[in-house]
Formats: C-alpha cells, structure tokens, sequence
C-alpha cells in the first residue's frame, strides 16, 4: 500500500500553456488514490516564503472553471532564478515549508533548469520528487518533447500567416524573432511549418553573405516579399550575444538579434525593405492544442501512479510514443537538448531551398 498522503504540486520557470492539464490530470489522479494534493503558489516561493502560500485542490477546481482549457498556470509561477550564493539558503526554507505542510512528496512542473533547481532543493530536504517537463524551448533532455511546445509551434506559425500577408501587400522582407534560449527547436520547426525562406538557429553559423544569397534568388524567382525567421539565441557574425536587459538576479537575458539584423541586412540589400517582428511572451499564449493536452493528460497522470508505485526522483518523459520515466541525476548530467543538426527539420529545410546557415 502507497505511503502517499499529501503531495504538493507546483510549477517552476517560464508559463506554458498545458500546465493547467497536467496540475487537473494530477489532481484527478491522486484524488482517486485519497490523497490531498497541495497546490503551491508561484513556484517554490509558495514554500520559502512566509507565511506559505498554497491551497487545497481538488476536481472541482477545474470542472467549474475554464482554466483546464487555458494557457498560463492557474498556480502561478517563478522565474527569476537563485544567485548561487543563496542556494543553500533557499533550499533549507524549501524543506522547512514542506515539512510544515507535511508533504510526502513534491510533483514539480519545469523545464531543464527547474528539474536541476528544485532536484537540489528536494534532495537536501529528503523531499520525494516526480519532475513533469514543460517549455515552450523544447530543450529539456531525455524526452522526445516537453509540454507547451507544441502549442508555442502553433502560435509561431499561425504569426508567420499573419505576417506574410503584410510582407506580400508591402514587398517587403519580415524578419521574425522566436523565443527558445539557445536552442532553436521553436524557430526550427515553426519556420518549416510556415514556409520561411531564411531560419537561423543557435546550432547552426550563419553569415549575412548566405542570407542576401537568399533573397537574391527569392527576388530573382519573382517574388516580391521574403521571409526570415531568428531564434533569441543565435549571435552576430562576431560570436556576440545580444540582449535587451538582465533578470531579476543579474544575468543577460536573449533578445534583440531581428532588429540587429534587420539594420544590418538593410545597409547592405535593397532587394527587399526590411523589418523585424518581434513575436516575445505571446509565444507562452494559446489554448493549448490537442498534442498539448494529451500529453500533460499522459505525464500527470504517470507522475500520480509512479508515487503510489513507490518511483521517485525522476522525470517523466515521452520516448517514441511511450511514456516513460528518467532519473534525475541524468537528466540534470544530461544538460539541455539542442537541435540534431543532422536530424529530419534540418533536412526538410534543406530539401525545401530553406537557407538555415552554413551546413
């Protein structure tokens, strides 16, 4: 018989949408199994802070409400980061807000960063820990995909439609800037989708030269607009990352590589007038799709039964169609997942005329 009574469930780093699915399918699930499950408020400062801040959930939380069918996280979340310094302070306020609320164990909504994070903080407390992956980056290691990139895709392509009709109306070329950090799954794969014809990624070196090459031969074809997609992370011909501020504890945070680019490529073509869109936090937006709700529906659930089968500290994931689970010493060892270079997106854009960089 499980030893589970009290679980707390929270949700830690950038929001997505499907997080509101998998905090409902949890909740179904141990409801099921007479557990009573602590929804934490905003991330781990529902338990650091004081006084702590959280509340008991139960179906109905979501059965009279439409947050189940909404992005966001109807817990709130946390995304600031931890000075390292402060680690260890942090976590011991972690354990002291879980033993208060005598939780047995902590199901933890993140991507790669959370998973190391909060793994830290349940291992110094004694804390069992089941990790469910989401990101609108798609980078968290050991799954196929995470929660929320789906979604994110749908949002990214349905802006490279929009766009494309003022390209064409204006002949212009539009450059799209993406989210993603320093992978560039979300560009990759929305570009493929919305037929851009430039799409420049992290993992990939790119030069201005390559893209003017581009636009030439879109602008001899007969075209009177273009198409360019840019993930946040990628850097100047230089090797330098660009940004537009820091976070909340001091460190650089990506953006501004459309518009830096959009200068560049205007002083050097006239093919095409140039401008930059960039696309920021409406990428987190979206009801999630059916990929979405599916699998935050599959990895809720599986996080419930792993804890009544006595599986912990380790993540969900999904491998080629089956829900499975990782350790989470390995997938923290593992870092975060960029893109196969040599994987099918890559191809596909390749085989499609696409100018992704020098490869």
């Amino acid at each position: 018989m499980s030893e589970i009574k009290k679980i707390g469930i929270l949700t830690s780093g950038g929001d997505c949408s499907g997080l509101n699915v998998a905090i409902s399918a949890v909740v179904k699930a141990a409801t099921l199994k007479n557990w009573t499950v602590y929804g934490i408020h905003n991330g781990t400062e529902g338990l650091t802070e004081r006084p702590l801040s959280y509340e008991i959930l139960t179906p109905q939380n979501f059965s009279e409400t439409p947050w189940a069918k909404t992005a966001g996280s109807y817990l709130g979340s946390l995304n600031k980061g931890v000075k390292p310094e402060l680690m260890d302070e942090v976590a011991r306020r972690f354990g002291e807000g879980v033993r208060e609320l005598g939780l047995d164990a902590v199901i933890v909504l993140g991507g790669d960063g959370s998973m190391n994070v909060l793994q830290r903080y349940c291992s110094q407390a004694g804390i069992k820990m089941i990790g469910i992956p989401k990101t609108i980056d798609n980078d968290t290691p050991l799954t196929d995909i995470s929660i929320g990139f789906e979604t994110a895709c749908q949002v990214c392509m349905d802006s490279i439609d929009s766009i494309e009709t003022t390209a064409r109306s204006h002949h212009r070329a539009m450059i799209v800037e993406m989210m993603g950090r320093d992978a560039g799954h979300l560009a990759l794969q929305s570009a493929v989708a919305g037929g851009a014809d430039v799409c420049l990624i992290p993992e990939i070196p790119y030069t201005l030269d390559g893209i003017i090459k581009k636009l030439e031969a879109v602008k001899a074809s007969g075209r009177t607009y273009a198409l360019i997609v840019v993930s946040e992370g990628i850097k100047t011909e230089n090797g330098e990352m660009l940004s537009l501020g820091k976070n909340m504890i001091g460190e650089k945070v990506h953006g501004g590589i459309g518009d830096y680019l959009a200068n560049l490529l205007n002083e050097k073509y006239n093919g095409f007038q140039i401008r930059c869109t960039r696309l920021g936090h409406v990428q987190r937006s979206g009801h999630p799709v059916y990929g979405d709700r599916m699998l935050a529906t599959l990895f809720g659930a599986k996080a419930v039964d792993l804890l009544s089968n006595g599986q912990t500290n380790v993540m969900v994931g999904l491998d080629h169609g089956r829900v499975d689970c990782y350790p989470l010493k390995d997938v923290v060892s593992a870092g975060s997942k960029r893109v196969d270079v040599h994987g099918v997106y890559v191809q596909a854009a390749k085989l499609l005329g696409m100018y992704i960089g020098e490869i």
